[in-house]
């Protein structure tokens, strides 16, 4: 005898951060509210706290070192890979990004692809870097003087609420070495939460890139003052606000840029710095 079907409950999603290749909630307990663009609610994202941020500090420092000293070629097969999971959730990117943000449905396939172009882009950098930044220095007497361009270190990336400029900042960021905590607005976090489960997902070594949802306006301030950060983009942040946070940044000489739209290798070498090697000739 038929039966009749019963109605499905529906699963709620519980977005939480993303630190060092896991997803703990925050250790504040503290969640936002995140509704569609009609009003509807979404999801209640976890909103960081300055200890979350030193949890992801800590993670992006453990993992800095062996990220750097992976070869060129490594480190860009990794973020190739990245780039084919994100073709392949193309679609749940553009529902989300439609969702929560004011684009159509349209735009937003228009601008998830674009989103995936670049992060390709900036992937094709990673053995490029050293033949465009890199030299040979002419010197009097007998030594070869070479300048090789190094990873700063931990990089701390406020986002707009722009997928495709969140993409851009991660990529620049860590095609070189670096490695990153990234502090994500409230409108970008059902996306980014997205993101990290494919960095999860992926080859990426834990720890590289760090995700934090929550309060720009909590975060960014706390990112510019932490002694351990040793880069940070502020391209996400208000340009009033941008001589507080590189006064706070100003203790640890903590190299602080904000960048515009478009693609360019200006924001990689941003965070890299020149090393000077001199070696006798004929040794």
């Amino acid at each position: 005898m038929a039966t009749k079907k019963e109605s499905r409950v529906e699963v709620k999603k519980t977005y939480k951060l993303f630190i060092n290749g896991a997803f703990p909630r925050s250790e504040s307990g503290r969640v936002f509210e995140v509704t569609a663009k009609n009003g509807d609610f979404i999801a209640n994202p976890a909103l960081a706290s300055r200890k979350d941020l030193r949890d992801a500090v800590t993670a992006a420092r453990a993992a800095q070192s062996g990220w750097s000293k992976a070869t060129a070629y490594n480190r860009g097969q990794i973020l190739y890979r990245i780039a084919e999971m994100l073709e392949g959730r193309a679609d749940q990117f553009e529902a989300e990004i439609a969702l929560t943000s004011h684009l159509t449905p349209a735009k937003a396939k228009v601008l998830v692809a674009e989103a995936i172009d670049r992060w390709v882009w900036y992937a094709g950098w990673s053995d490029k870097l050293q033949a465009v930044s890199g030299a040979t220095n002419p010197v009097s007497g007998p030594f070869f003087n070479f300048s090789i361009s190094e990873p700063q270190g931990v990089v701390a990336i406020a986002s707009s609420d722009s997928f495709l400029e969140f993409i851009d900042a991660i990529a620049a960021a860590v095609v070189s070495g670096n490695t990153s905590v990234v502090l994500v607005p409230g409108g970008l976090a059902v996306p980014a939460m997205s993101f990290a489960e494919v960095l999860a997902t992926s080859d990426l070594p834990a720890g590289v890139i760090n995700i934090l949802t929550g309060s720009l306006d909590e975060l960014a301030p706390w990112a510019a003052s932490h002694m351990d950060i040793d880069g940070f983009d502020i391209s996400g942040i208000q340009k009033k606000k941008h001589g507080g946070l590189k006064e706070a940044g100003a203790e640890n000489l903590k190299r602080i840029h904000s960048f515009g739209s478009g693609k360019t290798p200006a924001r990689i070498l941003a965070f890299m710095e020149s090393k000077t090697v001199w070696h006798s000739v004929g040794v």
